[in-house]
């Protein structure tokens, strides 16, 4: 599949993502230490969502615009806050229109201290990455090959943070470089934590995903898996999921609440369902 961030961008695969990204940053920021995120695939920052890609694909309107201005239990609230109080700030005036990838969604959340390097090497995506991250001393944005600076990056000097790696799948062999990606990143700094996005079109892509990495004895892998309808490689992208590699101690029990309501809320009285499990655990 073919899965350029502007034609996809807040569709339900991002917001589980960026979701679990946001928790992930609370939790660094609850240590003073500084921390560092590695974003291999980072796209260009920002999304117009009535431009011409987002427009044509209208992904977000069963994603972030099914949240856009409900209102949640307290709970779920509370856990949803960071990330939505991230889409709102880019949203002044209430009216849904501007969506933030990743690098800015991670931006938004770091402190002084700490920083993010963004990595994006397709030209236009590239040049809109550093116009959006350009004056802010904390972000850099490098025109690299996602799977070259997830092997140069790690260990970062802070020995604390994140690795967000989100390839576009525009090549067959994407699923593998991912297992082989982390394999090798994992080697060189095992205490950081990954998060590793995958689409679901065909269950047997996850699962020889899954089994590489078991293979590779990656241990403390949280498996986090949402579908909207069964998936098909004949129809739209209906289920995604998320490798969680030394993943915070709080995240399984707050997921089990964020996946239920994001379940409700995005499928809308459909055939949503999920699933969260660990893949591997201590060695």
């Amino acid at each position: 599949m073919n899965y350029r961030h502007g034609y996809h961008a807040g569709n339900f695969a991002d917001v589980l993502k960026h979701v679990v990204l946001c928790r992930i940053l609370v939790h660094l920021r609850q240590k003073p230490t500084p921390f560092r995120v590695i974003d291999t695939h980072a796209g260009g920052g920002r999304y117009d969502l009535r431009g011409p890609e987002a427009s044509r694909s209208g992904e977000w309107r069963t994603g972030i615009g099914r949240l856009w201005g409900r209102a949640f239990a307290a709970n779920l609230g509370d856990l949803l806050g960071p990330y939505l109080e991230i889409v709102a700030a880019f949203n002044p005036g209430g009216t849904l229109a501007t969506y933030p990838g990743s690098p800015l969604v991670a931006r938004a959340l770091l402190r002084p201290q700490d920083r993010l390097i963004a990595c994006e090497i397709e030209p236009n995506a590239a040049a809109a990455l550093e116009a959006v991250l350009h004056g802010d001393r904390r972000s850099k944005a490098v025109r690299v090959d996602g799977w070259t600076a997830l092997a140069a990056y790690v260990p970062p000097v802070e020995r604390r943070g994140l690795v967000l790696i989100d390839p576009p799948f525009e090549q067959p062999d994407e699923f593998s470089r991912l297992a082989d990606g982390l394999c090798t990143a994992h080697r060189k700094w095992p205490t950081g934590i990954y998060l590793l996005w995958y689409p679901i079109k065909d269950r047997r892509d996850a699962s020889a995903l899954e089994r590489h990495v078991r293979e590779c004895a990656v241990p403390r892998v949280l498996r986090v898996e949402l579908a909207l309808a069964s998936p098909s490689p004949d129809r739209p992208l209906a289920a995604t999921g998320l490798l969680i590699v030394n993943p915070p101690w709080t995240l399984p029990d707050e997921l089990t609440l964020i996946l239920d309501g994001l379940k409700e809320a995005l499928a809308e009285g459909g055939e949503g369902r999920f699933r969260l499990d660990w893949l591997t655990t201590e060695n």
